[in-house]
């Protein structure tokens, strides 16, 4: 499997490049968190470090200041392989890429094309803004959600509402609040 998200951005890679070093930054502006589970490693970024977002866990196997984060998945979450972020010049801008390279096992084999690769996709396409939107100060074409991201976050924040009798829901958003569908405004993401 090889999924591969990019944007060309009209700024220079130093600048983008800031962005990249703080993506798992709790005040970093390139992660979309909260509308997405943060990512947060145990160490700073370096390779060693293991962290992830939400259910999705990996371990950094390369940093390269200012260009490049690849992490290797656990394999216990169903992908044997790797992604990253890297910057590389486009023109008088530069490109953000991400790119997953690996097999999937075990249910990921079913989960992927049902729902994670649409949900990967949509955080990513959400990462893209941000970056554009903090080296440039707007977006050009924001993303949007599509119906089927939408319905399944709206599943999910459903189930953790119900929580248990007498309690509160869980938070399945790992940011430590009240589950919900999402913090991003639901214009923004309406198709």
């Amino acid at each position: 499997m090889r999924n591969v998200q990019r944007r060309t951005i009209d700024a220079p890679m130093d600048r983008l490049g800031a962005l990249l070093d703080r993506v798992a930054a709790p005040d970093g502006p390139l992660w979309p968190a909260p509308a997405w589970p943060p990512m947060r490693f145990d160490r700073p970024l370096g390779p060693g470090a293991t962290g992830g977002h939400g259910m999705i866990r990996y371990t950094v196997v390369e940093h390269v200041p200012g260009r490049l984060l690849r992490c290797r998945f656990d394999p216990a979450i169903g992908v044997v392989g790797e992604h990253e972020l890297r910057l590389e010049p486009a023109g008088r801008g530069t490109a953000l890429v991400h790119v997953i390279d690996g097999r999937l096992t075990g249910g990921m084999r079913l989960w992927w094309p049902l729902a994670v690769r649409w949900l990967h996709e949509a955080l990513l396409q959400d990462l893209l803004d941000n970056a554009e939107r903090a080296a440039t100060g707007t977006v050009r074409r924001p993303a949007r959600w599509s119906w089927w991201v939408r319905l399944m976050r709206r599943a999910v924040a459903n189930r953790s509402r119900k929580g248990t009798a007498g309690g509160p829901a869980r938070d399945t958003t790992g940011t430590g609040g009240p589950a919900r569908a999402s913090a991003v405004p639901h214009d923004r993401h309406a198709t």
